[in-house]
């Protein structure tokens, strides 16, 4: 993968010199000590080790559902105090937006090709370690998991490098996350601090809205709480949709609820209204776990990470759900707290980060090399304002190994195989992804660019040959 060194980015988190000149002239020092301290202890060689790591996940949130972050529509206290005191990355997307697949990114690092989670329900390959077996055995962290796993059952108790905590109880949020955290609670408030863990809280919801959808898929005649009709947040910019989209985008959204079930456009605001109050019960499950780690004085000692496996669509195109590559369905958040370690609530808008970059990270912070073959980078260079490497560019797969994604600094290219419709889409100028570009003229070169980034990416992948549709990218296109 191609990179580049943070230096060159205009606006990165420290300039080269960890100094910012002033109008005058004059040169002031950088006063968020932490950080200074930081970039020096780096420069010395000297990189702290956080005691314990935590990383939690929920399952299908829109990155801009984060009450700090700017969204008025909803109540998120805990995700709030996450935020305000460590990174926020607001360019993150996952690496396949579809459970199984993005989360087999997630804990190796690896795509999901590679993986041979092309689908959900199917277990990681074998010969690729997760992220428990190797800090298993390369670190002296103990690993334990709570919650969802998906690799391949949703919830069990036999996850490969990880002790199991909690399996959950079903295939609920509003049920088997209230278990699950009070399971991650028990644990911290009463584990001796004399052994350092990594600690993986994994979160059905806002995945509830999938149930949602099934039992509200018929339009009803008037709005099922006529009360709610003052309360209901307004249609996004970008409802409507580009008849001339790839096939597989028409037929999954022809395929969900609201069009089986003619909605009008209230009962698209009311689903919208829906999925925030999903999005407030698992903050509130999420501040039961962070409450524990303040409670047993761990704080200044844990490396907080928190992602989604993908993101939801929202009535952004007329879309619900995931597995699709425009943004409300392939951005996720990202946030990274460890108190006087990670500068406080700042928002990173110039990195492009995946899924993919958190195993390699999650090990720098472990002081260990990660596993071979990584297609992510370590983002630690980026969060602690040092020399390092970025993506120029990010890939992100679906749909049973036919489609791709290619996002650049200034656009994003879609394709699936078989299909003559791609997709190319100025992000800078239509980041509500509006207008296609492929077929202009004008932009024959970037599209060419952005189809070379691609095939040199796939050339590089490790995709056993008996997975479906794997011949489709090692002809390389």
């Amino acid at each position: 993968m191609n990179k580049r060194t943070v230096k060159d980015q205009p606006g990165c988190l420290v300039n080269r010199r960890e100094f910012i000149k002033l109008s005058s002239g004059a040169v002031a020092l950088l006063t968020n000590a932490a950080s200074t301290r930081n970039v020096l202890a780096g420069r010395q060689g000297r990189k702290p080790k956080p005691k314990n790591i935590i990383l939690i996940i929920t399952d299908q949130q829109h990155i801009d559902t984060i009450s700090a972050g700017g969204c008025r529509h909803v109540r998120t206290p805990a995700l709030d105090r996450l935020k305000n005191s460590g990174i926020s990355f607001t360019r993150s997307y996952t690496a396949n937006p579809l459970c199984s697949p993005a989360r087999s990114a997630i804990f190796t690092g690896r795509t999901s090709s590679e993986c041979t989670v092309y689908v959900n329900g199917r277990p990681i390959r074998s010969d690729i370690p997760n992220l428990g077996q190797w800090f298993s055995e390369h670190t002296d962290y103990e690993t334990f998991y709570a919650g969802k796993w998906h690799l391949p059952r949703t919830y069990t108790s036999n996850i490969p490098g990880f002790k199991v905590i909690n399996t959950g109880i079903g295939g609920f949020g509003y049920l088997c996350d209230t278990a699950m955290s009070r399971a991650c609670e028990g644990f911290l408030r009463n584990r001796s601090k004399s052994k350092p863990f990594l600690l993986v809280a994994s979160f059905m919801q806002p995945h509830d809205i999938c149930e949602w959808l099934r039992l509200n898929m018929n339009n009803p005649e008037k709005l099922r709480y006529p009360e709610l009709a003052g309360e209901l947040p307004e249609l996004p910019d970008n409802f409507e949709y580009d008849a001339n989209e790839p096939e597989a985008i028409r037929n999954r959204r022809l395929g969900n609820e609201p069009f089986k079930g003619n909605w009008d456009k209230q009962q698209w605001r009311y689903y919208r209204w829906s999925y925030y109050r999903n999005i407030e019960q698992v903050d509130a499950e999420i501040g039961r776990v962070l409450r524990a780690v303040k409670d047993s004085g761990r704080e200044k000692d844990t490396l907080v990470v928190f992602t989604a496996d993908h993101g939801e669509g929202m009535g952004h195109h007329q879309m619900v759900r995931k597995s699709s590559f425009y943004n409300e369905a392939a951005k996720v958040p990202l946030l990274f707290s460890w108190p006087g370690h990670v500068v406080e609530n700042k928002n990173d808008t110039i990195h492009l980060t995946s899924g993919l970059d958190i195993t390699p990270t999650l090990c720098d912070y472990a002081g260990i090399q990660p596993p071979a073959n990584m297609r992510g980078l370590s983002l630690r260079p980026i969060i602690e304002a040092e020399r390092g490497s970025s993506h120029d560019f990010i890939v992100s797969e679906v749909s049973t190994n036919t489609g791709r994604m290619v996002r650049t600094e200034g656009y994003k290219y879609i394709t699936y195989k078989g299909n003559l419709v791609e997709q190319l889409f100025d992000m800078k100028k239509d980041p509500g992804e509006i207008r296609n570009l492929a077929a202009t003229a004008r932009y024959a070169s970037t599209l060419a660019e952005h189809q070379k980034l691609l095939r040199d990416f796939e050339s590089k992948l490790d995709v056993p040959p008996n997975i479906p549709n794997a011949h489709f990218w090692q002809d390389n296109g």
